[in-house]
């Protein structure tokens, strides 16, 4: 039994000695050992090593078909076989004014929202959130035409997305250099001059003069909500001389019966109420620019150099500045283009592309012009789209 005991007692403090030395060990490792490398965090994007966007800020885009070829909408699969909704040379983007800028800023093509991939790569070069037939103001048909409201919804959406990926500090820095295009305003005028608008008059004595501050002001409104967002470079698009397009040449007879005095073949009552609403936005922007310092506001006319091509046409290349090169009935504008086959042979002669749309070879001329001022004069105030994207954030 004495026996039993002393063992007992003996494996107990042999129990103790192991015990104790094994916390020496580890106390050591703990004391003198390197320590591991943590675990890396989730990985972010450094957006800042690259050096695209180093040397070209994105370009984040809303508009309508001035920006759009039908690609940007919800049904779009099923709206290619609609060909009259596209309005470009085979549905592609690279015929419209914001391609022709991000190539001059060394971009890539410009996704648009609905073929994003949704990561922080994807983003870079910025995204396309206009929507041909899109307007500024409110319209039924949510599911494929964005309005202007919609379009700022999928924009704030992105700047979150950007926040999260890259940080506060570093998204408010990328989204202040980028630059923020807008260009819409066109269907709201076709939709209130020919009776497919909540807001249109007609042709029944309604006060036409209010429409423009409507539009601006919603437009000046979301120059603000943008400026909340921590956008600081900011280019809007006035409207081009709408009375001159085809389809509105057209339509301002039937409804009215006159017929068009002007010696160009435009519509002077619309092209007047254009003007009044780019002066509107020109005067809103300036005001802007006064008030908020710390952000930058363009605004770009193009209908002035719109106007200088239609002046002297041939000038600059353009034979015919009346009919649609692709189209049918009279100037081209029964209908849009629904086939390749009924455009015309070449394109780059003619002034309009479709009902409404200028061709490629117009807009490349106005894209020049609001780059650096020429070919068609100074036509972005107060400074060209090439010196608001150099200016440093």
């Amino acid at each position: 039994m004495s026996i039993l005991i002393v063992l007992k007692g003996f494996l107990q403090i042999l129990a103790s000695i192991i015990f104790i030395a094994a916390m020496m060990t580890l106390v050591y490792f703990i004391t003198n050992a390197t320590p591991p490398s943590p675990t890396p965090a989730p990985s972010r994007f450094n957006y800042s090593s690259r050096s695209l966007f180093m040397k070209s800020p994105a370009i984040f885009v809303f508009g309508d078909s001035s920006v759009d070829c039908g690609k940007n909408a919800l049904f779009y699969s099923e709206l290619r076989g609609i060909k009259s909704l596209i309005p470009c040379p085979d549905g592609s983007q690279s015929s419209l004014i914001p391609h022709f800028l991000a190539k001059k800023m060394g971009l890539p093509d410009t996704p648009t929202f609905y073929e994003k991939n949704d990561t922080i790569q994807g983003l870079l070069s910025g995204i396309n959130y206009g929507s041909a037939q899109a307007t500024i103001l409110p319209i039924a048909n949510t599911l494929t035409f964005q309005s202007l409201n919609q379009q700022l919804r999928q924009v704030f959406e992105t700047i979150q997305l950007v926040q999260l990926q890259l940080g506060e500090q570093e998204a408010q820095e990328f989204i202040g250099s980028s630059v923020f295009y807008l260009s819409l305003g066109k269907d709201d005028y076709t939709n209130f001059y020919f009776g497919n608008s909540s807001y249109s008059p007609g042709y029944n004595g309604g006060d036409k003069q209010l429409f423009p501050k409507l539009l601006v002001d919603e437009m000046t409104n979301a120059l603000r909500n943008l400026y909340n967002a921590g956008v600081r470079k900011v280019v809007s698009m006035g409207i081009y001389p709408l009375g001159c397009a085809p389809r509105t040449v057209v339509d301002w007879y039937f409804h009215t019966g006159r017929n068009i005095k002007s010696t160009r073949g435009c519509v002077n009552e619309i092209n007047q109420l254009i003007s009044q609403h780019n002066q509107l936005l020109l005067d809103h922007i300036t005001d802007l620019t006064l008030e908020l310092s710390d952000a930058q506001f363009v605004f770009c006319d193009v209908y002035q150099g719109f106007m200088r091509i239609l002046s002297n046409p041939q000038h600059y290349g353009f034979e015919e500045t009346r009919g649609a090169c692709c189209g049918t009935g009279w100037h081209g504008a029964a209908s849009g283009c629904d086939t390749m086959e009924m455009a015309c042979d070449q394109s780059s002669g003619h002034v309009w592309w479709d009902l409404y749309n200028p061709s490629e070879a117009v807009n490349s001329l106005l894209a020049d012009s609001v780059w650096s001022g020429h070919p068609l004069g100074d036509i972005c105030h107060p400074l060209s789209i090439r010196a608001l994207v150099n200016i440093a954030s």
